[in-house]
């Protein structure tokens, strides 16, 4: 194996093994060799755009990994083959043949989010739902496609201008504010630092020089404070580095142009930050106490991130001091700890613990929200906004009358902070309490308010408050909320109508109805229930109007959903299987004590992978698979004549299986539409649709291919959340 590969790179896997003995705890030498020869061989000949050899990238992706984010041997392994999968011939069986299944698992989810873009808004949000998708499974992948991301704006300058533009704005507005989500404070500087030298590159180049000339007088300066810090708590018997900070260079860019301030104009350039070796908190507030008796502090700069932290786990104490001639110097206090968790984030993790899983309770807190983001959104835009609020908005800490803690975005309201607490609150809130005092609903909350929300049964969510919201809980709830009254007045409505025609011998159409009611903006059999349920209209008016117009016939039919089913006819025969799924591949399932024998699952039930199945072997001498809580299962007939098997699902099955859902909803233009939009971005196919519409009202049955129970349960809850469906349940047979 040595011979095949020159010294020089040889000394590479030198300098890997060298660092990774650094700054790892435990690691397996032997996998990072074979991960390295792996790497030599799969890229050998290829040429990056600056003409080194491509080799190069991936080695050096895994030093920035060991020099940044020191994680594990695995994390080490799968840096050097991050592209193994996409740019070479090696297979997934081949690294998990190689180098176990935790390594190949980690470059199949790198492979899968290298393409991520920011053009339309579709395929950005499926890209970034897969980035979440990978990283939830295992938060190396994110790490280490961050160390890829540094590697390539490090060495941005061969690309031609539009594409070092195209790939600076993704570092810029999407990698920088998730280095940021994941308490990478380091990394996330690099990034933006980097981002702006080709974004804006003569004001980079102007505030570099700046910065550069100002960085003899900036050291003088913040060393006349140093020293004389530094000797007074040691003093007190504290153990300190005291270093100065400069503001980078991107942060100066924002504040110049959010404020519209020239450099001179930015006076809080001038920083410190004082590192304390200990374990006591206490000992944070008392160097404040301290340093703040010689420099007078400028009270509202103060921030307490120790007590309450940043979602990102950042703690420190922030505050602002006057320094000699009268200069506004940033002040930061923390913990030696702190320091390596302000940057290294949830890679600091890996600092303290032998092994972490992929369940780690700490690692879990940084992925809670990509989590509940995969789980609520229901279609491309919800997922943008979820998303861009997730990494963009600031956070502002607001507290219960009790004093719990709870931490909402910037721009939350009294009803945000109500659906936090609960749903239940959330609907019923009518009022709220600041600190005291009563305020509106779409009040902004600012950190430190505390909040008493107030209550009352008769209350529900009004649409308006859509506008009054912006964490999408919130938002998600409330659809939620108006979608089941609208529903409840419809049936209101409707039994409401039939008790009125029962007296009277007359048939009424849908077209007749419509017809009369149009002049009061009702357009569909829905929004007359509706109406009638709310009083908005008076149903014996209808009648009497429908009788003195019987002879005028409408041209146009008023049930929608006829002209929404043909609408879906193309999307269905596009989208249709080219064979019906009805006898399965002999390694879908394990037949108990039985091989090779035939089989094929029962078109009453729809097994699909993740349900518990029985198996009857009928009097042909082939195995039906049913659900067990098939309602055919029971049947005596069955029971009596057909002989009972164990089944139990292969796990390795990659097939699609047909199963049914039934949904009932309000008949509107679209509707039809927007069901099979959802469908078709889950990544689902449908096999037929049968509808009926009456009343206003709809039942559907749609027959769809699903990989097994998870997707088609997904699949369920995002149908639910589509405005005007009431139901979704899964044919039971």
């Amino acid at each position: 194996m040595l011979a095949q590969i020159d010294k020089e790179h040889y000394s590479k896997l030198h300098e890997i093994l060298q660092l990774s003995r650094k700054n790892l705890k435990n690691f397996d030498e032997s996998l990072i060799q074979r991960a390295f020869f792996m790497c030599y061989r799969a890229h050998e000949g290829e040429k990056r755009a600056s003409g080194e050899p491509f080799f190069y990238h991936p080695v050096e992706v895994a030093t920035i990994l060991l020099n940044e984010l020191p994680l594990d041997g695995v994390s080490v392994a799968a840096a050097l083959l991050h592209d193994v999968i996409e740019d070479s011939g090696y297979t997934y069986d081949d690294l998990v043949a190689e180098l176990g299944v935790e390594v190949a698992d980690i470059v199949e989810g790198l492979t899968k989010i290298s393409g991520i873009t920011i053009n339309r808004e579709t395929s950005q949000a499926e890209g970034f739902r897969k980035m979440l998708l990978s990283m939830v499974k295992d938060i190396r992948v994110i790490l280490i496609k961050f160390c890829d991301r540094l590697h390539n704006m490090r060495t941005l300058e061969s690309l031609p201008e539009h594409r070092r533009l195209k790939i600076a704005l993704e570092t810029r507005d999407i990698y920088a504010p998730l280095a940021h989500r994941f308490g990478l404070g380091k990394m996330k500087v690099e990034f933006e630092n980097l981002a702006l030298k080709y974004i804006d590159p003569e004001m980079f180049e102007f505030l570099t020089q700046k910065v550069r000339l100002s960085r003899a007088e900036r050291i003088s300066y913040l060393k006349k404070m140093i020293s004389p810090i530094k000797e007074d708590l040691e003093k007190q018997g504290f153990k300190v580095e005291v270093e100065g900070r400069a503001k980078h260079l991107f942060s100066i860019y924002n504040k110049m142009r959010n404020k519209n301030k020239n450099f001179e104009d930015i006076h809080d350039l001038y920083g410190i930050r004082v590192i304390i070796d200990t374990e006591r908190i206490a000992d944070c507030f008392a160097v404040y106490g301290f340093i703040t008796q010689k420099y007078p502090p400028i009270p509202q700069h103060f921030k307490d991130y120790i007590s309450i932290p940043k979602h990102n786990g950042y703690q420190s104490l922030h505050s602002a001091i006057i320094g000699p001639r009268g200069n506004m110097v940033e002040l930061q206090i923390r913990t030696k700890r702190m320091h390596e968790f302000a940057e290294l984030g949830v890679a600091a993790h890996w600092r303290y613990k032998e092994k972490i899983s992929r369940d780690d309770v700490n690692i879990d807190v940084f992925l809670r929200w990509a989590r509940e983001l995969i789980k609520d959104a229901d279609s491309a835009a919800a997922f943008m906004e979820g998303f861009k609020l997730n990494l963009y908005h600031d956070e502002i800490y607001v507290f219960t009358p009790k004093g719990d803690m709870k931490t909402m975005p910037a721009g939350a309201t009294p009803i945000d902070f109500a659906y936090a607490i609960h749903t239940e609150v959330g609907n019923g809130c009518i009022g709220a309490k600041v600190n005291g005092k009563i305020v509106r609903l779409n009040a902004e909350l600012k950190s430190g308010d505390r909040l008493e929300i107030i209550t009352s049964k008769n209350q529900k969510p009004r649409q308006d408050w859509l506008n009054s919201v912006v964490t999408h809980r919130a938002k998600l709830k409330i659809r939620s909320s108006i979608n089941e009254e609208r529903r409840l007045q419809i049936e209101k409505g409707r039994g409401m109508w039939e008790k009125m025609l029962s007296g009277t011998k007359k048939l009424l159409t849908d077209n007749d109805i419509i017809r009369q009611v149009k002049r009061y903006g009702i357009k569909t059999p829905a929004d007359f229930f509706s109406a009638l349920a709310t009083q908005e209209i008076s149903g014996e008016e209808v009648i009497e109007r429908v009788t003195n117009a019987k002879k005028e016939v409408a041209d146009s039919p008023a049930v929608t959903l006829k002209d929404d089913v043909r609408s879906v006819d193309g999307y269905l025969r596009n989208a249709r299987h080219e064979q019906e799924h009805q006898v399965a591949k002999k390694d879908e399932v394990i037949i108990a004590g039985m091989n090779n024998i035939a089989y094929s699952f029962a078109k009453c039930c729809q097994p699909v992978p993740g349900d518990e199945v029985i198996g009857f072997v009928t009097m042909e001498g082939m195995v039906k698979i049913h659900r067990k809580n098939c309602i055919n299962v029971s049947n005596e007939n069955l029971l009596k004549n057909e002989r009972a098997v164990s089944v139990t699902w292969n796990k390795k099955v990659e097939t699609d299986f047909l199963a049914g859902i039934r949904i009932v909803g309000e008949d509107r233009i679209g509707i039809t539409n927007q069901i099979t939009t959802v469908i078709s971005k889950s990544e689902t196919n449908i096999r037929g649709i049968s509808l009926d519409a009456k009343d206003g009202m709809f039942t559907g049955t749609f027959m769809v291919y699903v990989r097994n129970i998870e997707k088609l349960t997904s699949l369920m809850d995002r149908l639910k959340k589509v405005q005007g469906i009431f139901t979704v349940e899964r044919l039971l047979g």
